[in-house]
């Protein structure tokens, strides 16, 4: 006789299955305080996808002039980028919960005052200034939470699916940060998009930097000690790399929003950007599921051709719905590339160095996208929008050529031994 099987049993057993694939996350949130650090960090990280645009917005409403405001978002963006290896080294030696809790605070002073300074009609160097005292104090949340991970998870093989989980709440915060912004200035006032990141950020960084009972020890520094070296073999490519992203991630925003323009609905430049941001976080929902075996140097090289690749299409994109659709499959490449450069830098770097590693690569992408999308916009004045995506597909390829430098086989932790 033969078994009965009941009419729901297929639909079981892909819950089951689905469960089991998002057991990884389960298990890392379930370690104690770890979804309240985590979601404090992605509060925290709001400017990063929020300040720059912010700024542009308040500062041409108030001047009327973009080249002023790009000035204002230049001079924040450059000084995260100098300043942020200095706090990392500082959260190092010192503890994340100190340098945070004054970093967070300063950071909020400086933008606020900024504010008003564009808002009153102050100088403008005032404005400058004041922004580039945010973007310096700027609190190094990224890296923060990633090796609060580190510490976590040491030694467990679910630490790959935390960066995982970390780089999907990156694009949760790059998809609904600008449309925040957007969104308040224009129904609201200029001001109240940026006012909603400052306010944001300082609440989560204060929060994160509260949370003690994970913070990583600190390494304190002293004057007759050696620091552990940098192992720049390894950091050295992957700063080439992560500026090579840096330059993809500029250059493909300004030509996306210039090829909006030219097929007449700018307007939906954030919704065809928005298909990259999904196509990212998709694969780093699948990244966090999966245990590698491949070691991480090799995925980053695996990773940045995937990302060189997936840019070539867009240099035939004849409509909106076809560059949507072609953005979205390039967004794949994106996070499996970041997740496993930052897991190259947790198993290579010494932990008393370890925050510093982890912003070398931020600082890198950060350094990127300013002339990156500064070139694109030179091509698109020059010869049109389908033109400057060759320059996302260049910068692909300057990372796969410096992934190549990455030494195989890099020893754990190598630079403990100096």
């Amino acid at each position: 006789m033969s078994p009965v099987i009941p009419a729901d049993a297929p639909r079981a057993t892909n819950v089951t299955a689905v469960m089991a694939a998002f057991a990884p996350y389960r298990r890392v949130l379930a370690r104690p305080g770890a979804v309240a650090f985590s979601a404090a960090g992605l509060l925290a990280r709001m400017p990063m996808s929020m300040a720059s645009i912010g700024i542009v917005l308040l500062v041409q409403g108030a001047t009327g002039n973009y080249r002023t405001a790009g000035f204002a978002a230049a001079s924040y963006t450059l000084a995260e980028a100098v300043l942020a290896i200095l706090q990392a080294r500082l959260i190092d030696r010192h503890g994340q919960g100190r340098v945070l809790a004054v970093a967070g605070p300063i950071f909020g002073i400086a933008l606020g005052l900024m504010i008003w300074a564009a808002v009153t009609h102050r100088p403008l160097g005032w404005v400058y200034a004041l922004a580039a005292m945010g973007g310096a104090t700027l609190p190094s949340i990224g890296s923060s939470v990633r090796a609060r991970w580190t510490h976590l998870l040491a030694g467990s093989a679910d630490l790959s699916t935390a960066f995982a989980l970390e780089a999907v709440v990156d694009e949760i915060v790059f998809m609904v940060g600008p449309i925040v912004v957007t969104v308040l200035a224009s129904v609201w006032t200029p001001a109240a998009g940026l006012a909603t990141a400052v306010v944001a950020c300082v609440l989560g960084t204060l929060l994160f930097a509260a949370q003690r009972e994970t913070e990583p020890p600190v390494h304190p520094h002293h004057a007759d000690a050696v620091r552990p070296p940098m192992p720049w073999r390894v950091v050295g490519p992957l700063g080439v790399v992560s500026l090579g992203l840096g330059v993809l991630f500029g250059a493909t925003e300004v030509a996306t929003v210039a090829f909006s323009a030219e097929h007449h609905h700018r307007a939906l430049a954030g919704l065809v950007l928005a298909a990259w941001s999904i196509g990212s976080m998709l694969s780093g929902v699948v990244v966090g599921t999966l245990h590698w075996r491949a070691k991480p140097a090799t995925r980053v090289r695996w990773g940045s051709f995937a990302m060189a690749l997936g840019a070539v299409p867009l240099i035939f994109a004849n409509s909106l719905p076809m560059a949507a659709a072609f953005l979205f499959v390039a967004g794949w490449g994106i996070a499996p590339t970041m997740v496993s450069s930052i897991s190259l830098v947790q198993s290579a770097v010494p932990p008393a160095r370890l925050t510093e590693g982890m912003a070398l690569l931020s600082m890198g992408i950060i350094g990127g996208v300013a002339p990156g999308a500064a070139l694109a916009g030179v091509i698109v004045d020059d010869v049109g929008a389908a033109t400057a995506y060759w320059l996302p597909v260049a910068a692909g390829a300057t990372a796969v050529l410096a992934a190549q430098l990455l030494p195989r086989g890099v020893p754990r932790r190598e630079a403990r031994r100096g």
